[in-house]
């Protein structure tokens, strides 16, 4: 065999390689995003839950709690900023914001005995935890998928050929600034 065919067949090997560790590298980044797009379709299935719940939530407490326009304009706008909003940074943007009226609208309800009595309101909070912690759970698979996404595409070989490929860092759901404080119920 002469040299020239030698190095051919190695050539010709190491493109394979090549060409196998990129198709195989390609598919794992498609199965990631794809991953990653699931996880993020079940939190908007649970935020959307919520998003539905706060219409007749509000309208119970309004029968209460006429005197809290505030609170109750704050949720109402915050949901509506949900409704608006479009890409990922922005949902979760919009969804921190509504988790903290809620919470606001949660200590005027402990103003309220007679409302924390009511039948109506109790199902509907009780929903509404339901919910709360459906959105927790689905946050966190949905944060694990990012992680194990962002960690592929940011690690050596595959940090090599993702941008090559189009994929690019996702965001993770974080609980905004004002969750670090819990809110105060005062009587």
């Amino acid at each position: 065999m002469t040299s020239g065919k030698k190095f051919l067949i190695i050539a010709g090997v190491i493109v394979l390689v090549l060409v196998l560790f990129l198709y195989s590298n390609y598919n794992s980044f498609v199965s990631l995003d794809e991953t990653v797009k699931a996880s993020w379709a079940q939190v908007e299935n649970q935020l959307q839950r919520r998003y539905d719940l706060i219409p007749n939530l509000v309208e119970t407490v309004k029968g209460y709690a006429k005197q809290e326009k505030d609170v109750l304009v704050e949720v109402t706008n915050a949901r509506a900023k949900v409704g608006g909003a479009v890409n990922v940074p922005d949902k979760i943007s919009a969804n921190n914001e509504l988790t903290g009226a809620l919470s606001r609208l949660m200590v005027v309800v402990e103003r309220y005995p007679d409302l924390k009595s009511n039948q109506n309101f109790m199902h509907l909070q009780d929903e509404l935890a339901g919910t709360e912690n459906r959105i927790a759970v689905e946050r966190k698979r949905y944060n694990d998928a990012v992680k194990t996404y962002n960690v592929a595409i940011r690690s050596f070989p595959g940090n090599l050929f993702a941008g090559m490929f189009g994929f690019h860092s996702a965001a993770f759901f974080e609980a905004p600034a004002q969750a670090k404080t819990a809110p105060q119920v005062k009587f």
